[in-house]
């Protein structure tokens, strides 16, 4: 993309990092925001206080008043495997939803969509799958021990490829619409995104267009609170 993904324009009228934020802020859980990158943490902690004195979209008078947690990831940056195992460790026993920053046409519908499919089966971990492939950066992760152990030895081992860790545990591809999933990796899909919406996409600031940045290190995670 030659820029920063979390930062870039949404049609909403926010980043793509806010707007991930909102959206599964819809879901009603905690959200916890991980990232290397301190201004994606600060422009969190500004949309959370913008949201405490807000009103929800259709209710009179009720402050809106995100569950945000924001971490700093520690090094070595290596990629979403490690980050997620970060996070089972963080959260044990609870169910994490991995959402990346950049699936800016991912809507409520979808993630409502895959939370309902995994239900049935909680303990099992239920991946997006877009009709062609499997899309495991949008996916629920039970952080349970059974998974904390297999995703700890593995990684341990040097693995950091996602897929690769799927093979060797049970999981459930979700099919879901293949528009809400789409990732935009290319200038050509920001364009498309905000041409849709009538608007224009300002020239970057700088930085060559041929040197991508590591934007699936950057993702939402969303908590949904643990049931009785």
């Amino acid at each position: 993309m030659g820029r920063d993904k979390a930062l870039l324009p949404h049609p909403s009228g926010d980043t793509w990092l806010e707007r991930s934020l909102a959206l599964l802020a819809e879901l009603g859980a905690p959200v916890t925001l991980m990232s290397r990158h301190r201004s994606h943490g600060a422009l969190a902690q500004a949309w959370a206080d913008r949201g405490s004195g807000g009103v929800r979209s259709g209710s009179a008078a009720q402050p809106v008043e995100p569950a945000l947690e924001i971490v700093q990831e520690p090094e070595p940056w290596q990629g979403p495997l490690l980050a997620l195992a970060r996070l089972m460790q963080r959260y044990p026993s609870e169910r994490l939803l991995l959402c990346p920053v950049d699936m800016p046409w991912l809507d409520i519908a979808t993630l409502a969509d895959l939370r309902a499919a995994a239900s049935a089966d909680p303990a099992r971990i239920h991946t997006a799958h877009d009709g062609s492939r499997l899309q495991p950066l949008l996916g629920l992760y039970p952080a349970d021990g059974r998974h904390r152990r297999s995703l700890a030895a593995f990684t341990a081992a040097g693995g950091r490829s996602l897929q690769r860790w799927l093979v060797a545990v049970d999981h459930t591809a979700v099919g879901l619409p293949a528009g809400p999933l789409r990732n935009a990796n290319h200038p050509a899909d920001l364009a498309d995104l905000m041409g849709s919406a009538g608007l224009e996409v300002a020239p970057a600031n700088g930085g060559p267009a041929d040197q991508p940045l590591p934007d699936r290190q950057r993702l939402d995670r969303q908590r949904p609170r643990p049931t009785a």
